[in-house]
């Protein structure tokens, strides 16, 4: 098969919502209905004593939310699926922020009670940055919740985008009966609580069908068809190079945890959404179909099996076709690798692929060589850009609660940043370690890994900074100068970027109006734009 048609077969998106609002299980149902699973591990059942599929971190299955991407593929009707499922959790939104940048669409799960949530948008802020193509997925329609025309109208106010409703329920609640797919015209009745797909699905060409009079009672089958008339006067008709270009959103309704609607979504999704898509880089735009290979690096995972210790870098593949066992060039460190075991996901399991093609995320065993942002190519030298590491929110100093497990403690902090879910800030004297994150929960999962994953034990010590700034100037002097000055609140970052850790509002703008030749930035972007 061409490198043209793999490219044409491909599907890579991330799933995105607030916390709670059920993405974990749509996830999981995109796999059942792929054949990538056979049972939902999410559905509650005496039989079933699996947690989520895709959350495999033993903290994610004590306190049941995701912490860490995951990264799932399978096929559906000729198409490759590439599932990122992010963290919800507010927290982890960071580690979300990089995910994103890896996809070229996106689905965003809503809670049809709460509606839009300050998460939701956030989360869309930074699809609408790099007009990301977006789906949105109106969840929990099997309980009671807000009228559909006025979630609409809130997701256009609140999201700042256009919808345009592809699906549309019949009932709500107690009276939920089942989808209608506008976009197929076909109406489906689904029976609830199933963990397993099955083919009694009641199927129709058109919505003036008598037969749904008899299935969902006359005043339904009216109520829906005129809540259709509504919807076509309302809204333009759906026109997909306007929603590739992230100016309007298809929207679907349906129950993930009753497999409502998601058909409707999974068969919609793969005939509207993207094909993989051309990134900006340092020298100009790599289309997918230019014939040298490349890549980068957004997201490393420590300990993914805890059993063997090992580190997997996640790879996003932009261009050309990746081979096992061949040469590659990290780009930061002007050194040429190969990868022996490059691996696919579903979620914990992984197999050894010889080949992958753009929009493929493939795992790549990693000693210590990668950092998040890398980018691995096999002709010019060039960084992918937009892969930044922002301000921390909240900082804490890390104390060792046991010296003779100093080195496992080392280890582990430097590899459990590596991951990008926190970040590190070295102090002198005394080489006193700052960690820097976007939310206090993380905090706890750090304390947590390090001591079952690395056999050390840490407290955290809050410490008061409001920002973290990193500095750039052409004024070696005056850099001295306040290096000097500031001393104590100077560190390091672990590229031995200098950073300034400035502890209110009012002292970072002194200091920006003090040393006029230093530039002080709130994101790590300026390292890639030097690259």
């Amino acid at each position: 098969m061409s490198l043209k048609e793999e490219i044409e077969k491909r599907r890579t998106f991330g799933i995105i919502s607030h916390p709670d609002a059920g993405k974990t299980t749509l996830t999981e149902k995109l796999l059942l209905f792929g054949g990538a699973i056979q049972t939902a591990g999410a559905v509650k059942s005496n039989k079933i004593k699996k947690t989520a599929t895709s959350d495999f971190m033993e903290i994610e299955k004590q306190r049941g939310i995701s912490v860490a991407t995951s990264v799932m593929a399978f096929k559906y009707q000729g198409k490759q699926i590439n599932i990122l499922d992010t963290p919800g959790h507010k927290d982890f939104a960071e580690d979300t922020y990089r995910t994103l940048t890896a996809v070229d669409s996106v689905i965003l799960v809503i809670d049809c009670a709460n509606g839009v949530e300050a998460q939701t948008e956030r989360l869309m802020e930074v699809c609408r940055m790099r007009n990301t193509p977006v789906i949105i997925f109106i969840n929990k329609l099997d309980r009671e919740g807000r009228d559909p025309f006025d979630l609409l109208d809130e997701l256009e106010e609140k999201l700042d985008i256009k919808v345009r409703p592809l699906s549309w329920p019949i009932g709500m609640g107690m009276d939920f009966k089942g989808i209608y797919s506008i976009y197929q015209n076909k109406l489906n009745l689904f029976s609830a609580n199933k963990t397993k797909i099955e083919e009694d699905i009641a199927s129709f060409d058109s919505v003036d069908d008598p037969e749904i009079d008899k299935l969902v009672g006359e005043d339904k089958a009216a109520q829906l068809r005129e809540e259709l008339e509504l919807v076509e006067g309302v809204y333009d008709d759906f026109d997909r190079a306007t929603y590739l270009k992230g100016e309007v959103a298809p929207v679907f309704f349906g129950s993930a945890i009753n497999n409502f609607g998601v058909k409707e979504l999974l068969d919609s999704f793969i005939e509207i959404s993207p094909n993989p898509v051309g990134r900006e880089t340092s020298k100009g735009l790599v289309e997918p179909n230019d014939k040298d290979f490349s890549g980068f690096i957004f997201k490393i995972h420590a300990n993914l099996d805890p059993k063997h210790r090992d580190r997997i870098a996640f790879l996003r593949i932009c261009s050309g076709t990746f081979e096992r066992n061949k040469f590659y060039k990290n780009i930061r460190l002007d050194k040429k690798l190969k990868f022996s075991n490059p691996t696919s996901f579903m979620a914990q399991d992984k197999s050894i692929i010889d080949e992958a093609y753009p929009g493929d995320v493939v795992g790549l065993y990693d000693t210590g060589n990668f950092k998040i942002g890398d980018t691995l190519t096999e002709g010019e030298d060039f960084n992918f850009k937009g892969i930044p590491s922002f301000s921390p929110e909240i900082f804490m100093e890390l104390e060792n609660k046991d010296p003779m497990k100093t080195k496992q403690l080392e280890k582990g902090i430097q590899q459990l940043t590596d991951e990008g879910v926190a970040q590190l800030f070295v102090q002198q004297p005394g080489n006193r370690k700052i960690v820097g994150t976007v939310g206090a929960l993380q905090f706890d999962v750090i304390q947590y890994r390090l001591e079952h994953e690395y056999g050390a034990k840490a407290d955290f010590r809050p410490r008061n900074y409001f920002k973290a700034c990193w500095i750039t100037t052409d004024n070696e002097a005056q850099l001295q100068q306040f290096l000097r000055a500031k001393t104590g609140n100077i560190a390091k970052d672990k590229d031995d970027n200098y950073v300034f850790l400035a502890e209110t509002a009012f002292l970072l703008s002194s200091a920006q109006q003090d040393y006029p030749d230093l530039e002080f930035h709130t994101n790590s972007d300026f390292k890639v734009e030097e690259a």
